[in-house]
């Protein structure tokens, strides 16, 4: 099992590394629309969909996305940078009120995700993710990647610190393994990163006051999107979205977390920079 997990961990550095520093924009765009069609496939096993309703929703999804970066170009960097248009407003606040909103009743009342419903859900769910992969990589790989990282401390602070400290269950009925302590220790290690970083690299992003809640905000939303994708699971009677990549399970399975906080890093990105910008 970890050697199919380190194996698959290399191959998908090897792909998407070089893509993310090399590939034109467009080219991006179109990697992208390809991941979260493999990732909206996922999603109709969630929904209980059979196998080839499942592949027309993959497909069906990342044309969509295609035909999105073929009409408004500049809204995702092809050529000049023009990203606060109206749909994208609109594609992060309907993310922000499903993350903000939606999720956490859904988390309370344990709902099913079926039938149309769940396809909005999904939709919500997915194209602002790939809306946010391709704006903030027009911004630099850089920029992607510090985002990225932010989830990544999240993820191992909580590991760690739920090990080692971890006695209080955070939702035990949606993800046993998962602690209050390994919160904590999740929170601690995104403020040393968000301070850490722009320090080394001499740049202030925005005021001590305010950067501080931003990232405590960001990482309460990277739980979130983590402790829905496990109910959903859980609901549908699965360990894994798939099996798509070996020894880590599926598309969905890795982006969990960045679905809820990519979106949100980039409205941020809006509100604070970009329409200034």
């Amino acid at each position: 099992m970890l050697k199919a997990r380190v194996i698959t961990a290399l191959a998908l550095l090897a792909l998407l590394l070089p893509s993310l520093f090399f590939l034109p924009q467009a080219g991006w765009a179109l990697l992208m629309a390809a991941v979260v069609g493999v990732a909206a496939w996922e999603w109709g096993a969630l929904l209980g969909w059979q196998s080839s309703a499942r592949r027309g929703l993959g497909v069906g999804f990342a044309v969509f996305c295609a035909v999105v970066a073929l009409f408004d170009p500049a809204a995702l960097g092809v050529g000049q940078f023009t990203p606060a248009m109206n749909w994208v407003w609109l594609a992060y606040g309907a993310s922000a009120v499903l993350w903000g909103v939606v999720v956490p009743l859904w988390l309370r009342r344990k709902w099913r995700v079926t039938g149309v419903p769940g396809l909005l859900v999904g939709a919500v769910l997915l194209f602002p993710t790939w809306l946010a992969m391709v704006q903030l990589r027009a911004l630099g790989p850089g920029v992607l990647l510090a985002v990225l990282a932010v989830v990544w401390m999240a993820d191992i602070a909580a590991y760690f610190s739920g090990r080692a400290f971890g006695r209080r269950k955070l939702a035990p009925n949606i993800s046993p393994g998962k602690t209050w302590e390994g919160a904590f220790g999740a929170v601690l290690g995104v403020l040393a990163y968000g301070f850490a970083v722009p320090a080394l690299a001499g740049v202030e992003l925005l005021p001590a006051w305010l950067w501080a809640p931003l990232l405590l905000l960001t990482t309460v939303v990277s739980i979130i999107g983590d402790l829905f994708e496990s109910m959903l699971k859980r609901q549908a009677g699965i360990k894994d979205s798939s099996n798509i990549l070996p020894g880590h399970g599926g598309v969905l399975d890795r982006v969990d977390s960045l679905t809820s906080t990519l979106p949100f890093a980039a409205l941020l990105w809006l509100l604070f920079v970009g329409v200034a910008g």
